[in-house]
């Protein structure tokens, strides 16, 4: 058995965690917390051996992360999202990884999106000063200024020892907020490009035009949050600006997602004037 426990969050996953559990090592514990009403997965999830958790109310993704990460005791956590798949060899490249960085806090994957392009998380709000590193990563381990939520492996002591993930977070940037955190009180991160999971991001909950506002309320507040948190310039203006100009980009009048998707940022901004 690996030293590490899985936790992944999942909200009406019916459709793709399945998915998720077969691409995992049969001997890898993985817990599921579930944050939304039963849809029939908790006794999929029990009648598999796997440790699920039932949230009182929908916590959000760190929070729910932090809640399934309590029991653990386990060398390493792996964060994964319900729509991420992993390829059979990636937890050994990770592992492998930890051995020869042993200073290095956490470690994630190259993620494979629905065109089958490699990517990982170049640049961040939190950090708008530093350069992009290459679209692509090199055939080695690359020391990163953030990694993905979406995969996310982290040693326990250190996630332990910066707090987790921010409570004050519902959904978005905490994997930003939590990287820089694990960075100036833990150690590096680290991209293991030889580690790879596909992840179609978007896909754990069916989409509607009032799950795009929901969402979008929660990216506008989540990144005034951070920004006032990590000491950026006008965060609530910024993310005012990021709505509006979301709201009104020529794509928004095509796609009712995105437009839905603006308006939200629009309201959550407007949520957070004076808080």
């Amino acid at each position: 058995m690996p030293p590490i426990t899985a936790i992944t969050v999942i909200y009406n996953s019916a459709a793709v965690l399945p998915g998720l559990v077969a691409s995992l090592p049969a001997d890898l514990p993985l817990v599921v917390v579930d944050n939304g009403p039963d849809d029939g997965m908790r006794d999929w999830a029990r009648a598999r051996g796997l440790q699920v958790m039932v949230s009182p109310e929908n916590l959000g993704f760190g929070r729910g992360c932090n809640l399934g990460a309590a029991g653990a005791e386990t060398e390493f956590l792996l964060f994964i999202n319900p729509d991420a798949r992993l390829d059979p060899e990636a937890i050994d490249h990770l592992l492998n990884a930890a051995a020869r960085n042993l200073a290095a806090a956490a470690f994630g994957p190259v993620l494979i999106t629905h065109d089958g392009k490699p990517r990982y998380k170049r640049n961040s709000y939190l950090l708008p000063h530093q350069p992009k590193p290459p679209r692509d990563p090199g055939p080695t381990d690359r020391a990163v200024g953030v990694l993905s939520g979406a995969v996310l492996l982290v040693r326990r002591a250190a996630f332990v020892a910066v707090g987790g993930f921010d409570s004050d977070i519902f959904l978005y940037f905490e994997d930003d907020d939590l990287s820089l955190r694990l960075t100036r009180t833990a150690g590096p991160l680290f991209l293991v490009p030889t580690a790879r999971a596909h992840h179609d991001n978007g896909h754990s909950s069916p989409p509607s035009n009032a799950l795009s506002q929901f969402k979008g309320r929660n990216w506008a507040r989540s990144r005034i949050h951070v920004g006032r948190k990590h000491g950026l310039p006008l965060p609530w203006l910024s993310g005012l600006w990021d709505g509006v100009s979301h709201t009104l980009s020529p794509r928004s009048w095509r796609d009712a997602a995105h437009r839905h998707e603006g308006l939200g940022r629009v309201k959550g901004a407007l949520s957070m004037w004076r808080r």
